[in-house]
């Protein structure tokens, strides 16, 4: 594992009622009927709100410029009075602003992030740019429609300073053993749409859980060849597998997976509610992990909040 992998990333304060959650939205418009709904999930929670009127601004597909989607995102890091942040969608367009983030002015002033699928690439910045915990879990737009178990576990990931685990609902082991490693987490095409960038992620020692939507089998193995090629899954320690919604067949992502992959004689566990589905489990990226085949679970070693 590189140096940078084996620091120990910073911890968010933990959220508490009465906190003040900054929305923003860093990739696509959003639609408001499903925002709103997300709201009233976050407000029965007891959070304060903060939406800045320019979240609803719109360029075609995205949601405002790349320097406006950048300077909010700067701007709710630095707000001392701003508790933690939630985007409102993913969608397309959280790459287009990677260059423009302010690692020193968001490394100074740690704080709870979450989101998952567009944001895939925010979350791998805070992590290994920043060197903070950030969270996979819903986005404002998602919580709406949310199971109540993916609700009580954003809660309970955001608030308790307490290890967290996660047991795969439909354990599938497609090569056994236990592992450990950081702990990386997101949407497989954004991971592979980084390769090649200066933002590529660097998954050495780490466990890798990837999951996707509306993506051919033929195009997820175009993608896990891309990145084998590259070298993106040198030194990885384990694979988890959330959710490959409209992807095909569970058995179809898995074949791909073992004939791309299997080669790389790691712990292989499908089975994780993580994804583009109404149970979406919060997770930290940037913690260590361990993933066991045999209880089928991903175990993280600490608390991810303070």
């Amino acid at each position: 594992m590189s140096p940078q992998s084996l620091s120990e990333p910073v911890l968010p304060p933990a959220l508490k009622p009465g906190d003040t959650l900054g929305i923003v939205a860093p990739a696509s418009p959003f639609d408001r009927e499903s925002f709103d709904a997300g709201l009233r999930v976050l407000e029965s929670m007891d959070f304060n709100l903060v939406i800045p009127q320019s979240i609803f601004d719109k360029n075609g597909y995205l949601a405002g410029s790349d320097r406006h989607r950048a300077d909010l995102l700067n701007q709710l890091f630095a707000d001392p009075d701003i508790d933690g942040i939630i985007c409102a969608r993913g969608g397309y367009g959280a790459m287009r602003i990677l260059p423009l983030l302010d690692v020193d002015a968001i490394s100074s002033h740690p704080k709870v992030f979450v989101g998952f699928s567009d944001i895939t690439v925010l979350l791998d910045f805070l992590v290994q740019r920043c060197h903070m915990v950030a969270f996979h879990g819903p986005t404002v737009t998602t919580l709406g429609k949310a199971d109540p178990s993916a609700r009580d576990r954003f809660l309970l990931a955001l608030s308790k300073p307490e290890p967290l685990s996660l047991s795969a609902v439909s354990s599938q082991v497609i090569q056994p053993g236990i592992t450990a490693g950081r702990f990386f987490c997101g949407n497989l095409t954004l991971f592979c749409h980084l390769t090649g960038t200066p933002f590529q992620p660097d998954f050495s020692g780490g466990i890798l859980l990837i999951e996707d939507q509306g993506e051919a089998p033929y195009r997820i193995d175009r993608m896990l060849t891309q990145m084998m090629m590259a070298g993106c899954f040198d030194g990885l320690a384990g694979l988890a597998l959330g959710a490959f919604s409209d992807c095909g067949s569970a058995g179809a992502v898995h074949r791909i997976v073992v004939d791309r992959l299997g080669g790389l004689n790691l712990p292989i566990l499908a089975g994780f509610d993580v994804g583009h589905e109404t149970v979406n489990m919060t997770l930290p990226v940037g913690l260590p992990v361990q993933l066991d085949t045999y209880s089928g679970t991903l175990t993280f070693a600490g608390p991810a909040v303070r």
